[in-house]
């Protein structure tokens, strides 16, 4: 989201419960029909050489979050000039994109032209962008915008003029438009003499000044609006069509946050399309982006992972904030993990911040040549596991993949993964791409240290062999137990036709899968099909075992995204439970266990604070970009308001890592029990109550279920998100089983 006049505030509200719309796939088919597009033209547009692969460059949004002056001419020119002595582009980084701002009026046929102020020659500065060797790159968006409405221009060529062009009633031309009849953003009847005429001069003016980028933000279905009253999809069409018309191979993308229902149009007529909303804070917090923002990224894109490639465009994760130092909000194993996900993606890869202070360490990073191949193949990775650790795996083909595991967790980790869980009997070769480091073949599983959100990513190749088939189940959620507000609707995406939704913001709300079958006790995996647009979280329960959270996110209610889990199941029948008592899960389309019992389990456990016991005057509720999507708030001024977690469990007796994820603008603190011991004093701090920071402490904890209760008797304490309980991880431990499924069966 970037524009510079009426824009809405940002969207940390309440989701609503359920958005069911008529399912349209055969939308593209329909419009040729009518003649409204083509797709001859918008073909032109994706095939025009720009889009085979996904670009490298820079943006100027996430400086301008932190600058409001710093789009000019002279400032964008001291980009061009920093990216090619850096160093960056002989590794490809070409593009300087400039975004909202650099507009100041309108020429006599309606068109945006720059602020003669900030950008006095735009042609003069593209020039000096593609002297250097660069691309330049351009912003704007769907409609028109009031002054050139009042202006009622003619549009060029043609006898009509702006009005002539509108749709009646006059209504919001994208997402930033007001409602009503004078929304100032105004939108195109594309059905009238004149219209794709009035886009094809606007394009027309981009492709004179030199433009090789166009960014068209604010568009619909999605960017947080449903409204198909604006409908931008005819938009983005003309668009194509007039890129097409130019003859210029110009990329164009479409923000933000576009609607998956409507995947056709965007892979059709877009080089790239924004699956996320903004991962800059803006001001949200202290830096340019944090880790919340950037863990957003892996729970939306496998709802999207099947759509990408070089005949259907790009998923765009945003702005890659790697190179400010500190004022990325990123440790340096976030950075590599963000940089992980972004080019196992193949995702364009486009730099924030001021390039004139690029730190050695994010040069480092965005240069890794053997990371930047990852990117660049062609080839984007699909989710094989997700929660505490995330699995992506490429296919290359001949036995080669790429394949990449990240500690979502801000615990050091012990990750293991049996190669039969993507499909291989071992390797006889692995690359660690980061450190570029020969590592050796492997048999039957791989195991590494994991830091606090880190990742290693590799090159593998694979064991001649083939992997036994693994009995699987489907369980649909409209077959199971509803309760409370949770019914069945049809969802003509989803896997027999229906879903179940209704479901959350209250205990009963609920969905229980009865009769999941495991031939013996053990860890099984979990495939999860769910809908929603945005992040969503369950919290589920098998049998009547402790509540486990499913942290997703996803683009439509109507197309389901998959995400796999491990789960422990007893011998026998169980039962699976959905809900969240507090907040929003997504809508659940099916289930689908497979495996024998024999599945790994992540080394830690996650404690939700809204379920645990609240003393007081303790209140669980919505929180975005928390786990769960909810926290625990009013913590504190008084003994009695506190969090206690009663059942948190440990095989051994020993010490243990503990994450507390909280969030607190400015420092508070809480005073931390454990078994009824003395409590001890945790002086915290943080500039956002949006989003979660992790602390880790060490401590010891009793064999069995120990108690640990979060209070302040005398100050406020920060809001609670949740806690995660980790092992130690020292030589002996490896090796070592992970936990078993004793304590969630028991």
């Amino acid at each position: 989201m970037r524009f510079h006049t009426a824009s809405p505030a940002p969207r940390v509200v309440t989701p609503p419960r359920s958005r069911l719309r008529r399912f349209m796939p055969s939308l593209i088919h329909a419009a040729v029909a009518c003649g409204l597009l083509s797709l001859a033209a918008s073909a032109s547009a994706q095939v025009n050489g720009v889009g085979q692969k996904p670009y490298l460059g820079w943006s100027s949004f996430s400086q301008q979050t932190l600058d409001s002056a710093f789009l000019t001419q002279a400032n964008m020119i001291k980009q061009s000039d920093a990216l090619k002595a850096s160093g960056l582009q002989a590794h490809g980084y070409t593009y300087i994109n400039l975004d909202s701002g650099w507009q100041g009026g309108f020429d006599a046929n309606g068109r945006p032209t720059p602020d003669p102020t900030t950008f006095p020659d735009i042609k003069a500065m593209i020039d000096h962008i593609h002297a250097n060797g660069q691309k330049a790159g351009i912003y704007w968006i769907p409609g028109v915008e009031q002054p050139a409405v009042q202006a009622n221009s003619p549009i060029l060529g043609t006898p009509q003029h702006i009005t002539d062009i509108l749709a009646v009633p006059y209504r919001a031309g994208n997402a930033f438009g007001a409602p009503g009849t004078s929304p100032y953003h105004y939108k195109i009847d594309f059905s009238k003499p004149g219209a794709q005429e009035y886009m094809d001069s606007v394009v027309a003016l981009f492709a004179s000044w030199g433009v090789d980028f166009i960014k068209l933000d604010g568009v619909t279905p999605g960017s947080y609006s449903d409204d198909l009253s604006i409908d931008n999809r005819d938009d983005v069409a003309a668009w194509s069509k007039a890129i097409a018309k130019t003859g210029r191979p110009i990329w164009l993308t479409v923000s933000w946050q576009v609607d998956k229902d409507y995947q056709d149009v965007w892979t059709t007529y877009a080089n790239g399309r924004r699956i996320d909303d903004d991962v800059e804070c803006e001001g949200r917090c202290a830096t340019l982006t944090n880790w919340p923002r950037i863990e957003k990224r892996f729970r939306d894109l496998p709802a999207w992972q099947e759509t990408s490639g070089p005949k259907t465009g790009w998923n765009d994760l945003d702005t890659l904030d790697i190179g400010d130092g500190d004022l990325d909000g990123l440790s340096l194993d976030e950075k590599r993990s963000a940089m992980t996900i972004w080019a196992m993606a193949n995702a364009p890869l486009y730099l924030g911040g001021d390039l004139t202070k690029l730190d050695e360490t994010g040069k480092r990073l965005a240069t890794n040549d053997e990371v930047l191949a990852v990117d660049q193949s062609g080839k984007p990775a699909r989710q094989v596991l997700g929660g505490d650790l995330n699995v992506w795996v490429s296919d290359l083909g001949n036995g080669r993949y790429y394949l990449a595991l990240t500690n979502m967790n801000a615990t050091t980790t012990v990750a293991r993964l049996p190669w039969n869980l993507v499909g291989l009997t071992g390797t006889r070769r692995m690359r660690d791409l980061w450190n570029h480091q020969e590592l050796g073949p492997s048999v039957g599983e791989h195991e590494v240290v994991l830091p606090p959100h880190g990742t290693q990513l590799m090159l593998v190749e694979a064991l001649p062999g083939h992997v036994a088939p693994t009995p699987t189940t489907s369980y649909e959620a409209e077959q199971g137990v509803l309760s409370g507000n949770a019914a069945s609707y049809a969802c003509p995406g989803c896997s027999n036709d229906n879903k179940v939704g209704g479901l959350g913001l209250g205990a009963n709300n609920t969905v229980s899968i009865e009769g999941v079958y495991a031939p013996q006790s053990g860890a099984y995996l979990m495939q999860i099909d769910s809908l929603t647009l945005g992040l969503r979280s369950y919290l589920y329960q098998v049998n009547d075992g402790p509540f486990r959270t499913f942290n997703s996110g996803g683009s439509s209610f109507q197309l389901p995204s998959s995400s796999t889990v491990p789960v422990c199941l007893q011998k026998g029948l169980n039962r699976i439970r959905f809900g969240n008592a507090v907040s929003y899960p997504p809508d659940l389309d099916r289930i689908v266990i497979s495996g024998r019992g024999d599945a790994r389990l992540p080394s830690g456990t996650t404690y939700e604070a809204e379920a645990a016991t609240l003393g007081g005057s303790v209140t669980a509720g919505f929180s975005n970009y928390s786990s769960g999507l909810a926290k625990a708030g009013n913590i504190g001024g008084g003994s009695a308001n506190n969090v206690t977690f009663t059942n948190v469990t440990v095989p051994y007796a020993g010490v243990y890592q503990l994450e507390i994820d909280y969030l607190t603008q400015g420092p508070r603190s809480f005073f931390l029990s454990i078994n009824g011991a003395g409590a001890k004093e945790l002086s915290l701090n943080g500039s956002s109550f949006d989003d979660p920071v992790a602390k880790v402490l060490e401590v010891p904890l009793h064999a069995g279920q120990n108690t640990l209760q979060f209070s302040n008797p005398s100050g406020n304490a920060p809001d609670l998100d949740r806690i995660v309980v980790t092992p130690r991880v020292l030589p002996a431990v490896l090796g070592v089983s992970t936990q078993a499924c004793k304590k969630d069966l028991h």
